[in-house]
């Protein structure tokens, strides 16, 4: 009879963790889903149709101008966006013939965090953190609300550069609130270039977790998410980035992995202890790493791209010597073929790094070998500046005119099917239980079957 009992406390145990599993797993909690991996759940479709209605699920108004990605926990999404209250919200897109030139604008705008309901895009709830003029301007193809929120199913965590650190609870309450002081971020060596600030917070147990790499200043910061408390601020020696941290957990324990232009590294995140760097790497550093098992994998650089794979256990400086050779630290190292904007993904053991151009070039995850180099259809005559995101074998690319081609993922190249969203695509999609959660200038678009 005891061994009975014991048999279904066993079962009803393994059952009741393995229904958190998949919850948790159906959540997209910060930029990129699940530490930035780009890996959603269930099955989106391969083909929709906006006009006609076909798999769209649901379509709603999004107010105001906003490249923060939609993030999902249970049944609820979150997004942020700055609404002019002149109504100066121009934008844009395409090739800019290396511009780095601001809007002129001069009135207040308004930083809104949103709660919508996943099921039926229904608002549930609008909090507005600050209202203002800009303390900076941002380039003429940002916003200023670029950084993607985080959420780790208690807390909302929403960042505006200058404008501030908030924090809500899933109903709208505000928890708390921190002025991070003024924060020009533009690039390196051009201090009257004043682009906004676009790195996303992410949520580690307890802590909120910056990466602040500005004119001036370069550090990473962890705070309390309970009361919004500095606990930590390690200086990093950097140029400006507009790059997200992940987190590595294994080898050694846990690692703050940052890219950046001076200074790639990575961080014991228990001490602040620098473990290893790369320097001299690609500017304007935008992608944030990806996790692959024991492997790091960074890329930056609107000219020069390199690629890293670094080993979870490398210490020290571990830079290449030179563009054909590599170091101790790393599991191989690529001088080109990198992305400027988008943020690789590994699906299947394959790293495919995506150019803003369009071009997707495919990498044994473990060896560098290259499988795959194509040009997706979007690609040519548009540029890219959302990144891919994949589910059930399947890669979404989203093109910045607001096409997005869906990739059968695999050492052959196989296009499944184009789908045109019919406006503006900045932002990186989510995807959660079949759904894939699009932003567009204007609406945010619930696809699914």
């Amino acid at each position: 009879m005891k061994r009975t009992i014991r048999r279904i406390v066993s079962v009803v145990a393994i059952t009741t963790m393995s229904l958190a599993g998949i919850s948790m797993a159906q959540n997209w909690p910060s930029f990129r889903g699940p530490n930035g991996s780009g890996l959603g759940t269930g099955s989106p479709p391969t083909k929709w149709n906006v006009e006609s209605g076909e798999n769209i699920k649901w379509k709603v108004k999004v107010p105001g101008l906003g490249h923060s990605s939609p993030i999902v926990w249970g049944d609820r999404i979150f997004l942020t966006t700055a609404v002019s209250v002149a109504g100066e919200e121009s934008l844009q897109t395409g090739w800019l013939q290396g511009t780095g030139d601001s809007p002129k604008e001069s009135g207040e705008w308004e930083w809104q965090v949103l709660a919508l309901d996943k099921a039926t895009g229904k608002t549930l709830w609008t909090q507005t953190a600050t209202k203002g003029v800009p303390k900076f301007k941002r380039h003429i193809k940002a916003t200023h609300a670029n950084s993607t929120p985080a959420t780790d199913g208690k807390h909302v965590v929403a960042f505006f550069g200058s404008e501030g650190l908030y924090c809500y609870d899933l109903d709208g309450k505000l928890l708390w609130k921190k002025d991070l002081g003024s924060m020009n971020v533009g690039p390196a060596g051009f201090p009257d270039m004043q682009w906004g600030a676009a790195t996303s917070p992410i949520i580690h147990e307890d802590k909120v977790i910056l990466q602040l790499d500005y004119q001036g200043s370069s550090s990473w910061a962890a705070f309390d998410i309970n009361t919004g408390s500095e606990l930590m601020r390690i200086d990093r020696g950097d140029d400006p980035t507009w790059t997200t941290p992940s987190i590595y957990q294994g080898k050694g324990g846990t690692q703050l992995v940052c890219n950046g232009y001076k200074k790639m590294a990575g961080y014991d995140l228990a001490t602040g202890k620098e473990l290893w760097q790369i320097h001299d790497g690609g500017d304007v550093p935008v992608p944030r790493p990806v996790i692959f098992g024991d492997i790091f994998f960074l890329t930056n650089g609107h000219g020069r791209s390199p690629i890293y794979a670094v080993k979870a256990d490398a210490s020290g400086d571990i830079t290449p010597a030179g563009e054909d050779k590599t170091s101790a630290g790393l599991a191989w190292y690529k001088p080109v073929k990198g992305s400027y904007m988008p943020t690789p993904i590994v699906v299947d053991g394959v790293l495919y790094v995506a150019s803003d151009n369009g071009i997707y070039t495919g990498f044994d995850a473990k060896t560098g070998e290259q499988i795959v180099r194509e040009r997706v259809p979007a690609g040519g005559n548009s540029t890219f500046s959302a990144s891919p995101v994949a589910a059930d074998g399947r890669i979404y690319t989203t093109s910045e005119d607001g096409q997005i081609d869906v990739l059968r993922a695999g050492k052959q190249y196989e296009v499944l099917a184009s789908n045109r969203m019919g406006e503006t695509c900045m932002a990186t999609p989510a995807i959660s239980d079949g759904l894939l959660i699009v932003r567009g200038k204007d609406h945010l678009f619930c696809i699914g079957k």
